[in-house]
């Protein structure tokens, strides 16, 4: 299994602190299935700065680290830019790192409050710059949660976007687990990952996600994501279905 997003790399952002949070983050990435995940440390948010120099560099270093401890996991390179009025000046600079290097595929994080006025400019001129954008747990925006209509633009116009597991499984609360089962029930997402921060009160919990996608909807979906992962990876088109907008029904549940 690959998880393509999680903040294992320690001391340098909100997720592993040490080098053995790290380790144990990886030991337990390992039993739930995973082989393959991608570092994405946070980039320009008003507390932490990771460059793709600097995360290419500690990637390395600690894929060295889990070889030593004989953990069977591969670490690949990421980051998770903030949208901000500094993204174009990062990117001039040469601080943005795709998926992989090379794959094309940019995670984008927006707020967990706001929807900037200038994300659709941006990620409309990332695709003319030849780069795939992905907005990354958009079921935890409260503002798409309440205007779904602005992702539904951005999807339709080529952006991808990925949920995170926890909130399937209702680890963000009601409201993200909620809209995390609309925007799949809508085609507006095509990717699932941890957004893993630590084993405890930010786990993994790829399985469990998966396990209830296949239960409200269909294996083949699960398959879908699986191989869509593959696909960022390897800079491949991932597989899409047309998207349709979400109506907004006031008592109405899930389904």
């Amino acid at each position: 299994m690959i998880d393509l997003h999680s903040h294992i790399l320690p001391g340098i952002d909100d997720g592993a602190q040490t080098l053995e949070e790290s380790l144990m983050m990886a030991r337990t990435a390992v039993k739930e299935g995973i082989n393959q995940i991608v570092a994405t440390p946070h980039h320009l948010t008003t507390r932490y700065t990771n460059t793709k120099a600097s995360i290419l560099k500690q990637v390395e270093d600690f894929n060295e680290h889990l070889k030593q401890e004989g953990i069977p996991l591969e670490v690949l390179p990421g980051q998770e830019a903030r949208l901000s009025a500094d993204f174009w000046e990062a990117y001039r600079q040469g601080e943005i790192l795709p998926v992989n290097v090379a794959s094309g595929y940019l995670f984008i994080e927006l707020p967990n409050l706001d929807v900037p006025g200038y994300t659709e400019k941006i990620i409309f001129d990332l695709q003319k710059e030849g780069f795939k954008p992905i907005i990354v747990h958009p079921e935890r925006n409260q503002v798409l949660q309440k205007q779904p209509d602005l992702l539904y633009r951005m999807v339709r116009n080529g952006a991808f976007t990925q949920v995170t597991a926890a909130s399937l499984i209702g680890k963000f609360g009601k409201d993200a687990k909620k809209f995390a089962f609309q925007l799949i029930k809508s085609n507006l997402t095509h990717l699932v990952a941890s957004d893993a921060h630590d084993t405890k009160k930010r786990g993994f919990y790829m399985k469990a996600a998966y396990d209830s996608i296949g239960r409200k909807f269909d294996n083949s979906l699960v398959y879908q994501y699986m191989e869509n992962a593959h696909y960022v990876l390897n800079g491949e088109m991932v597989l899409t279905d047309r998207p349709t907008p979400i109506r907004k029904k006031k008592g109405i549940g899930i389904f």
